[in-house]
């Protein structure tokens, strides 16, 4: 069994991260890191590969393997139900953005598909509003 995540250089990206670097100490199995290949500024890049280091090194003190794949070429949901599935997830956790009161009707597409598609169960997690 694997934690898989997805890695996004966004504010939600990074919760989702650090929440499956936890999940993955708390259940002792490997974390799976997914590229996603979304593009963002050179900061964000740089404050996603420092939170990476620092839940790959906690992860690997606890003996527990980090593995990253790029399977590329697709949209982000389906990059990520398909690692989940190809490894046989124990969960697959992504972040989630706050919504207005109207775009609460409609999830994010992406999340949507996630949950909705996926074969194992799906974590969700929110940034915190430090």
């Amino acid at each position: 069994m694997t934690i898989v995540v997805g890695l996004v250089a966004t504010p939600e990206g990074r919760a989702a991260l650090e929440r499956a670097g936890q999940e993955a100490l708390v259940r002792a199995v490997p974390l799976l890191l997914v590229e996603t290949g979304r593009q963002a500024d050179a900061d964000s890049l740089a404050a996603m590969e420092e939170l990476v280091a620092q839940v790959v090194s906690q992860v690997e003190e606890a003996g527990l393997t980090v593995e990253r794949r790029s399977p590329g070429g697709k949209d982000l949901a389906e990059q990520l139900v398909g690692v989940a599935e190809a490894t046989e997830a124990s969960c697959l956790v992504i972040g989630l953005r706050r919504r207005s009161p109207v775009g609460k009707l409609i999830l994010g597409s992406s999340a949507q598909r996630i949950l909705l598609d996926a074969t194992c169960p799906v974590l969700t997690v929110k940034p915190s509003s430090r």
